[in-house]
């Protein structure tokens, strides 16, 4: 009879992403209004890219004052629906977002929501990406008669703040921080005007950080290695560029739609099948290679498969986690082996590592983990909440610590991988 022994489970997460971000040119859509169109914005980002080594093509709709449910019947759906677009940056009207909650609710997210589903139906692997615009320079006191927050900046951009954030998230879009990079200058660089004369639209400094902002997130790269200054002093440039490092490049998984990860354990059913048991996140769909010629792709809701596997031998199963054009990997090599062992003792069966405990939690610098029904090497992988793993270890031991320090405040994933089994569980880290 066949006997399935499991002879290693070898994490090998590639991370890959084989969208936009891969090509040597973008082709981005802009869609807005007058704060996109003054000053050109398209072209600016144009020029950073360019001097940068960098390629960027590029379409605009912006008429003065349009909003997003105007945007849903005029050219800009025509533009989407062409089709071949790697990024479709929206932005609404400047004031819309900031206005109390049910009307955003019945003016702007709808309409929200339909623009980024007609941008994923007519260019799978395109980047939707809202534009977080800011609060005007001393408020909004027209409309702060009906909604008081908007009397001062500070309120008017913490509502957009808000309002860009929510789209951003239920939308599974990417977000530009424009808004979060003027409110860091205005903090610590009060001295760079960033408004035009009417406290609302941007000055040429404004467009500018709005420009290296937009560079950052379509091509990943260091803003503080961008040498083209625009019209602005070398001091000025430079300021602006180290504000968009500190708030952009240095938090830019906070503002990218998360990443798949893929991960899956494997237990035994009987002498001729195998249970593969996914625990992958962030995925829409999951490809399974058995190791044996044989694909199986599923929705990624489908968190458990059977396979048979009909010959004796050693297989490197492989699952696929993908969403949209983004793609993670993770494999488990498992020998089959014919011999006379009865069932009851002839397998091996992979169990979940149910005994895990972390402290202390929240956690600032050391994380300690004990895995007390564990056997053999422990793999600790930890992944920020889009997805990307950050820190990755192992112990003989069942009883180890994880150095956290590195890490940001916020929310992670601990994956923990043995002979044994696997498990997943969450912590804080807070300064």
């Amino acid at each position: 009879m066949k006997r399935i022994v499991i002879v290693a489970i070898v994490c090998l997460l590639s991370g890959a992403w084989t969208g936009c971000l891969a090509q040597q040119n973008l082709n981005v859509l802009f869609i807005g209004n007058s704060y996109t169109a003054v000053n050109n914005l398209p072209q600016t980002i144009k020029n950073i890219a360019s001097s940068m080594g960098d390629n960027m093509t590029y379409q605009s709709n912006t008429p003065g004052g349009c909003t997003l449910s105007q945007h849903c019947s005029n050219h800009s759906m025509e533009l989407i629906c062409e089709g071949g677009w790697d990024i479709v940056v929206l932005q609404e009207q400047s004031q819309y977002p900031s206005f109390p909650q049910s009307q955003v609710e019945a003016e702007v997210f709808p309409y929200a929501k339909r623009l980024v589903d007609s941008v994923y139906s007519n260019n799978y692997c395109a980047e939707p990406m809202f534009y977080m615009t800011w609060g005007r320079k001393n408020g909004d006191a027209d409309n702060a008669v009906y909604f008081p927050v908007l009397g001062t900046y500070e309120g008017m951009d913490s509502m957009l703040c808000e309002r860009y954030t929510y789209m951003a998230q239920v939308n599974d879009a990417s977000l530009c921080p424009v808004g979060r990079v003027w409110r860091y200058l205005r903090c610590h660089n009060p001295d760079i005007e960033l408004y035009q004369s009417d406290g609302s639209h941007p000055s040429q400094a404004g467009t500018y950080a709005a420009a290296c902002s937009f560079y950052v997130m379509f091509f990943h790269r260091d803003p503080e290695l961008i040498t083209y200054n625009g019209s602005l002093s070398s001091m000025d440039a430079q300021a602006i560029r180290a504000a968009v490092r500190e708030v952009v490049f240095g938090e830019l998984s906070n503002w990218q739609r998360p990443y798949p990860v893929a991960s899956f354990a494997v237990e035994m059913i009987d002498s001729n099948n195998v249970a593969f048991v996914s625990s992958s996140l962030f995925s829409d769909s999951l490809e399974w290679h058995y190791g044996d010629g044989v694909v199986e792709k599923v929705a990624a809701t489908t968190s458990s498969i059977n396979h048979f596997y009909a010959d004796a031998g050693d297989y490197d199963a492989v699952l696929v986690a993908s969403r949209h054009c983004m793609t993670d990997t993770f494999s488990v090599s498992v020998s089959i082996t014919y011999d006379t062992v009865p069932p009851a003792t002839g397998f091996a069966n992979v169990n979940d590592l149910t005994s895990v405990t972390l402290f202390p939690n929240p956690v600032s610098d050391r994380l300690n983990v004990t895995v007390s029904n564990s056997a053999g090497t422990v793999v600790a992988s930890v992944y920020g909440l889009d997805g990307k793993r950050l820190i990755q270890t192992s112990s003989q031991c069942p009883d180890f610590h994880i150095d956290v320090s590195g890490l940001s405040s916020g929310e992670y994933i601990l994956f923990l991988s043995a002979p044994s089994g696997v498990a997943v569980r969450r912590f804080i880290v807070r300064r």
